[in-house]
Order: structure tokens, then sequence, then C-alpha cells
């Protein structure tokens, strides 16, 4: 079959499958996969193969600078220790801890002979990076509170750089060249700092061209090169390509947008980005399923289920030993998210390309590609299906009520209904439009904000939580106006630095309470809601 042929086929059934999951509510991802299984198993056609040069080319970079364009950086930042310490030295204890526990179960099962530490670490180094695409539309469909969802992403971000460095390490260690723990700290640095640096020169270079054009096609073809060429240079001179592309995507999507781009443009942007987004998974999902062999999957089975439960367990002591640590800190969380986090470490189409690339000859690779497609089938499926049912057990969605559709609705409403009044109030000064033609259009958008501010109104009194919501964030901003206050006039001298320091301190933990009390955390695992009154 003609590779154009496969690609019009596999868009085909990824519409038909996105139509069918939004019908009966199922997860869009975990559907994919299993159209993909089918399909495979079937023997409908021959798809185009998931290689490295598909994913790191196509795919990958795509993905990867929609969803950091996406996070907001303040956001980021305010859990980077969370973030980087799962992500970094997370993934590199995960690795160790999988491989300690998988390695006596295959040897010991007598799953296959020969089966050492090394394979495991290679396996493990393969199968730690998470995927969160499946999960975080589940997040934000379910209500879940947002700092969970950037934890999550921000986690996956990261990980994936650290992951595909470690494999590299481990698998030149494995046919016989030189390793050692500083040899290997210091490599790491380098191939992820030095892709920090590549990533923030190409997105700095292209947002300061962002900012001196006004061409909604221009910008949208020059954020698409931030995303591809920071990869490509990266990956050229052999340092990061993932990690580069997420810097660029932060500084675009955090400066360029809002600093260098018109309202229109950033929702052109916006749309080109979501619709390719969809796009790549859409692609990249389905082909894992069709990748996988059922029939080897079978026969592999229990190694399969006991890697599957090593890399689960494996997470866990992870997992809730950071969760741990950071309780001693102002990042600290709920364990009920920790079990989010653990049981959301899904793995995704980098974990299989990365050992399909294994050498033909390495040791036991047969055994490390089923286990590594079959947890990696097991995890979207499974743990894909069951995030949900999880969510609302522990309690997390409480967001979602009967009439939260309808307040996010009303408050979008208003939102846009104020921004289009202060644009007719810029037109009457700059008299760019007629008084009698602005005047009739401020009286129907007047009308459309009563509406909907009575609706707004009307949903409170049904719902105090949106009161709350609406409070927590009123405060979080009055107190980061006193602290820009403060600033300022300890850069004019009005006072010193004592009082600054004595003030910002008490002005930051005032700002912690409220991000806590605005992450829903529970009472016994946040700060106490932060006081109506403000002042310092």
């Amino acid at each position: 079959m003609h590779f154009e042929l496969a690609f019009v086929l596999i868009f085909s059934i990824a519409t038909a499958v996105a139509i069918a999951a939004r019908y009966f509510k199922f997860p869009y991802t975990v559907a994919l996969v299993v159209a993909g299984l089918a399909l495979g198993t079937a023997h409908a056609f021959e798809p185009p193969h998931l290689t490295k040069e598909l994913l790191f080319a196509i795919i990958l970079p795509g993905l990867l600078f929609e969803a950091a364009f996406q996070v907001e950086f303040r956001k980021f930042w305010k859990n980077k220790l969370a973030i980087h310490s799962l992500a970094i030295p997370g993934v590199a204890a995960s690795v160790g801890v999988t491989a300690l526990i998988l390695s006596p179960v295959v040897e010991g099962l007598r799953f296959v002979s020969g089966f050492g530490f090394i394979h495991a670490l290679v396996f493990a180094a393969v199968i730690v990076s998470t995927d969160p695409i499946a999960v975080v539309g589940l997040f934000k469909a379910l209500g879940a509170p947002k700092r969970l969802a950037i934890l999550v992403e921000g986690e996956s971000l990261l990980n994936d750089g650290t992951a595909v460095v470690l494999f590299t390490l481990i698998v030149a260690a494995a046919t016989g060249g030189s390793f050692t723990v500083g040899g290997a700290v210091l490599e790491f640095v380098k191939v992820a700092g030095m892709g920090m640096l590549v990533g923030g020169a190409v997105g700095f270079a292209v947002s300061q061209v962002i900012h001196r054009v006004d061409d909604a096609m221009v910008e949208i073809t020059l954020t698409v090169i931030a995303a591809y060429g920071s990869f490509v240079v990266a990956e050229h001179f052999h340092y990061s390509g993932v990690i580069a592309t997420v810097v660029a995507g932060m500084l675009c999507g955090n400066w360029a947008a809002h600093e260098g781009m018109s309202p229109t443009t950033r929702v052109a942007v916006a749309s080109f980005w979501e619709y390719l987004a969809f796009a790549l998974n859409s692609v990249v999902f389905l082909l894992i399923g069709l990748e996988v062999k059922l029939g080897a999957l079978l026969a592999s089975w229990k190694p399969i289920l006991a890697a599957y439960v090593a890399v689960l367990v494996g997470r866990a002591l992870v997992v809730y030993g950071v969760s741990g640590l950071l309780r001693f800190t102002s990042e600290r969380m709920p364990w009920s998210w920790t079990a989010v986090l653990t049981w959301s470490g899904l793995r995704g189409a980098i974990s299989m390309v990365l050992i399909l690339g294994l050498p033909a000859d390495f040791p036991h690779r047969e055994l490390l590609v089923n286990m590594t497609f079959g947890v990696v089938v097991l995890a979207i499926i499974f743990q894909g299906l069951t995030m949900a049912p999880l969510l609302r057990w522990l309690g997390i969605t409480g967001m979602k009520d009967a009439y939260q559709e309808q307040y996010e609705l009303a408050r979008g409403r208003l939102g846009a209904i104020h921004a289009a009044l202060s644009a007719l109030e810029g037109m009457r000064r700059t008299r760019e439009i007629p008084a009698d033609v602005l005047e009739q259009l401020e009286r129907d958008y007047q009308e459309k904000a009563a509406a909907a501010e009575r609706e707004l109104s009307e949903l409170k009194q049904q719902s105090m939580r949106f009161h709350e919501e609406e409070h927590q964030e009123a405060v979080r901003r009055v107190l980061i106006v006193e602290k820009e206050s403060l600033l300022k006039a300890y850069q004019k001298g009005a006072i010193g630095k004592e009082a600054f320091e004595h003030l910002v301190a008490d002005l930051d933990e005032r700002i912690a309470q409220a991000d806590a009390a605005g992450s829903h955390l529970p009472p016994e695992e946040g700060s106490s809601p932060t006081p109506g009154a403000v002042g310092t």
C-alpha cells in the first residue's frame, strides 16, 4: 500500500474513532490503541511503521511544543521543585528501583536464562518516561485541580529528555562502553544543559521576530520553526532535542504569545497547534496499536505482567518518596494526589521507539521488545480506563458539579463581553468608528453583560464554591499587586532592605496559602484559608 494512502486511511480511522469515543464518552487515546490492536490483528492494511525517524522528525517536536506552549510558566515555576524532583532524580531512581525489582523476578521465575541486571536497566530506562496525553484530557473533563494537571504535564515534559539520555548511557555501557557514575552525570548535565541553551536561543530569536511582525500566517510559521528547528539543531549536535523543544515552547507560549501577538493572532496560533496536536496524537496512538503483535504479547504474558508490576511498584516508591520529602517544603501535596501521580504514569510511543532502536544482536532483544510493548498497551488501556473512577473514588473531582459547565460558560461569556466593551471604548477614544455606531454596539454589549452577570449571580446562589473560587482569585491578585508595590518602593529607596525582606516574606507566605486554597487541598493537607482582609 502506498504511504500516502495509508495516512489517508489512518486519519479516516482516527476521525471515526474520535466521533465514536465522543458519543460513548470513552477515552479517545485508549479507543485509538484498541482500534489499532483490532486492525493490526486483522491485518486490514499495511501501516507506516513507528520508527525513530517518524517519531523524532514529525510527531514528537509538535506534541512537545504544543504542550509546552500551553503551560503557564508562572504555575510551572511555582511547582518547580516537585516537577524537577520527579522528572530528573525521580526518573533515575525509578530506573534503578524497577531494575532491582525486575531482574531477580525474571531470573527467579525462569522466564529466560541469562537475564541480568543490565538488561533490566535497559528495559527500565525505556519504560520510565511518562506520556500524560491520555489523562490530562480526563483531568480537564472531570475538573481535577489545575495544579495536579500541571504536575503531571510538567513532569512528562522534562522526563522524556531524562529517559532518552539515561537510555543512551545505559545501552552504551551494556554494549561494552565505559561507564562511571561521575561520567554519566557530567554527560547528562551537558546534554540536558546544552539542550536548554539551544531551545532558549531558538525560542528567543523566534520571539524577537514575532514581536516585530503582525501577520498571523507568518507568526504561525515562526512557531513551527521554533518547534522543529530547536529539536533538529539540538539533535544535530547530540544534545537533548526534547528539552530544547520544551524550552522553546515555553518561551513562545509565555512571552511571544502574550507580548508580541495580537489577540486575533493568538487565537489563530492556538487553533493551529490544537489541531496539530490532535492530528499527531491520532497518528501516534493508532500506530502504537498497529505496531503491536498481539500473538507475541500473549506468548510472553508472564514476563510482561511481571514487568508491569515492577514498573508500577518502582514508580509508586519513587513518587511517594518524593511526595514525602516535599511535605517539608511549600510544595507539599495531598497523599491522594500522590496516588494519582503514580497511576497517571502511562507510557507511550517514546518507549516503543527506543526499544526498537536496540541493535539486532542485543541480548534478549525480543523479550525486551515484547515486555515494553506489553507494558505500554497495559498502561494505556488499564490505567487509562480506570483513571476516572480513581479520581472520583479519591474525591479529587469535586469541582465538577451540576452547575460547573454553566458557570464556566457564563464566566467566559462575561470576560469576552468586557473585552469587547474595552475595545469599543478604545475605538471611541481614537474615533475610528462613528459615535452613533459605537453607542448602539455598546448598548447591546451592556445588555449582554447584565444578563451574564445575572446568570453568574444565580449560579453562585446554587453553589457557594463559585464564590469561594472568585474570592481566592481576587485575594491572590491583590497580594501580587502588594508585592509589586513593595518592590517598586524598595527600588526607589522608600523602604530599607530589612523592611522589604520582612514584608515580602509575609506576602509570600500568604500567596502560598492562597495557592493552596485555590488548588483545592483538603483542610488537613493544605494551609488555612487566606482571610478576606488583606494588607501589609
